[in-house]
């Protein structure tokens, strides 16, 4: 499987494997799904800020996260981890190895 093909097949299974029934997350359920599958704690921290919610877009008003809404939080820490990377980041967790 390609790398890029991977890496959907797995946001999607991770999506499903913490969302309930109706397929949204709870706040309480996005926050068990980044305590189990992000090692790092710096990355840990600014998701757990609040100013990243904010920055993401990621919190609907309800309070719950719709795939898009997640989907949004993912490409954000992504686009956090890219900027690092080349140089350009600022209060960015740390997404290396």
């Amino acid at each position: 499987m390609s790398r890029l093909q991977e890496i959907i097949k797995n946001m999607v299974e991770l999506y499903v494997e913490y969302s309930d029934d109706e397929g949204k997350l709870s706040k309480e359920e996005l926050m068990t799904m980044v305590d189990k599958e992000i090692e790092c704690a710096e990355m840990k921290d600014k998701i757990k800020a609040k100013r990243f919610e904010k920055q993401a877009g990621c919190m609907a008003r309800d309070g719950e996260i719709d795939f898009r809404e997640f989907s949004r939080c993912v490409i954000s820490l992504a686009n956090n981890c890219y900027h690092k990377k080349i140089g350009k980041g600022k209060d960015c967790g740390d997404c290396s190895d």
